[in-house]
């Protein structure tokens, strides 16, 4: 048993993208205030268009409450700058409990919080959010 929620830390190239997603999926899910920390990690420090990791590394710190954190990623380079965190500006013990899902950002994140807010643990949290993509929307309306 972990000893808190896994955090979820969205990364996108847009800081304003990345608050929007945040702030969207702490609505929609009513997260309670003892539940998992959706933390944004989008844009540069100065406002413009990036990813960077030492922001990504900050926000995998201050989602992960000891059940680790799950990253949601919008574009390629943005999964760059995740690995990056990872490997190169978190600690051996804290990298081991981060993972970065191939879901989708918007979708994803909220699943991952829901299952996350539920209890579930970091490798369960990931593949709810990795299942994201499949779901199907439209059902019998296409």
């Amino acid at each position: 048993m972990s000893d808190g929620p896994v955090g979820i830390v969205v990364v996108s190239h847009s800081g304003a993208v990345a608050d929007a997603v945040v702030e969207l999926v702490r609505q929609l899910a009513n997260l309670p205030d003892s539940g998992p920390r959706v933390v944004a990690a989008g844009g540069m420090a100065d406002g413009q268009p990036g990813t960077d990791a030492a922001r990504v590394a900050t926000s995998v710190r201050d989602a992960d409450q000891g059940g680790g954190a799950v990253i949601l990623a919008d574009l390629g380079s943005s999964i760059l700058s995740a690995f990056t965190a990872i490997e190169e500006l978190l600690s051996p013990e804290q990298a081991a409990r981060v993972r970065v899902s191939g879901g989708p950002l918007v979708e994803g994140t909220f699943v991952a919080a829901v299952q996350s807010a539920a209890g579930d643990e970091l490798e369960a949290v990931l593949s709810a959010a990795d299942s994201a993509g499949r779901m199907d929307k439209l059902g019998d309306r296409r």
